[in-house]
């Protein structure tokens, strides 16, 4: 396989990185709205590593939304991507365009020991879907399974769009105020980076408290500063985060194991590991045994998207050099 490129592509920023004998290299990360298109900002990263359009053979961009059609527009920046016209740009063989949280998901197949933490005990049965669930911008929640030959299948889904689980007479009560305010309540509304905001406010509505916090770093800052309000949003987070991921297990079968990813859960990693996730991820009655003995993992990996694009990149070139150039 060439030199190729990768990159994970986001509202504020672009990362981008070589791939090379299936490695990770030169990453660096690129303000969008500093470029006119990607096309751009490849072209400059290319630059700074001494690179010209047609050094690379093909590129695999992971990108939030659904990839389909020759025309990809970006639903949180301005970029947008018609697929000929970046090929020719870029002098490439192929551009292959995939989901976002679909490249996150292969990138746990890449995760070092070091780059994860055990919150739950157990041993993955790898012939069971694992499930990959990540509070972001949003809940992303993907299946991963392994084929048998060997390479890996993501199933992605829209799982952090169910409704918000109510597992005690608490959050019943919270769930009604979130009610009235949104009239339908689905898990993002709560675990995602504004979601800790939105819980934040229910809960000083519900006990009489004042608001004192207007972002979700404040929320989080104080939260591990011991304030009383403040930390009961960061339990009540790992709490209905346990309830979510263990019943996207049971949906799914995924005794494979489960993988906690995002931006919001390591900002508080001590906090959540001491937190109720794990009574909350088991709490499931009847069949709380059938959450026995599956793995839980905090992943602190600094780039896992970019790296599951390269896995998706390798995987598709090993398959076939026309499922880049065909890739829909």
């Amino acid at each position: 396989m060439k030199l190729a490129l990768v990159g994970d592509i986001g509202g504020t920023n672009a990362r981008f990185s070589l791939w090379r004998d299936e490695q990770l290299e030169a990453v660096q990360v690129l303000p969008t709205a500093d470029f006119e298109g990607p096309e751009q900002a490849i072209v400059a990263y290319l630059h700074t590593q001494g690179l010209q359009p047609g050094s690379i053979g093909s590129v695999c961009l992971a990108c939030a939304g659904p990839v389909s059609g020759n025309l990809f527009r970006f639903t949180n920046n301005h970029w947008r991507i018609d697929r000929t016209a970046f090929c020719e740009a870029l002098q490439i063989d192929g551009l292959l365009m995939i989901n976002d949280f679909s490249a996150m998901a292969l990138g746990m197949t890449r995760i070092a020991e070091h780059e994860r933490v055990q919150v739950c005990p157990g041993e993955p049965q790898t012939d069971r879907p694992a499930l990959v669930i990540g509070a972001g911008t949003g809940l992303g929640v993907g299946t991963l399974l392994e084929q048998a030959d060997g390479r890996w299948l993501v199933l992605p889904g829209e799982g952090g769009h169910v409704d918000l689980p109510i597992g005690s007479p608490r959050e019943a009560e919270l769930w009604q105020i979130l009610y009235r305010q949104l009239g339908h309540v689905r898990a993002e509304d709560v675990l995602s980076g504004n979601g800790l905001l939105v819980l934040y406010r229910a809960i000083c509505e519900l006990d009489g408290q004042p608001l004192q916090h207007a972002t979700p770093a404040a929320i989080t800052t104080a939260g591990l500063a011991g304030e009383p309000v403040a930390a009961e949003v960061l339990e009540q987070f790992s709490c209905w985060l346990g309830r979510a991921a263990g019943n996207n297990v049971l949906t799914l079968g995924a005794r494979g194991g489960v993988y906690i990813v995002g931006g919001v859960v390591p900002r508080f990693a001590e906090r959540f590991l001491a937190s109720g996730f794990a009574k909350s991820f088991r709490d499931k009655g009847c069949m709380s045994h059938y959450l026995d003995g599956i793995p839980v993992w905090l992943v602190t990996a600094e780039y896992p998207g970019l790296t599951g694009a390269g896995v998706a990149l390798q995987q598709a070139a090993e398959r076939s050099p026309d499922a880049i150039r065909e890739n829909p």
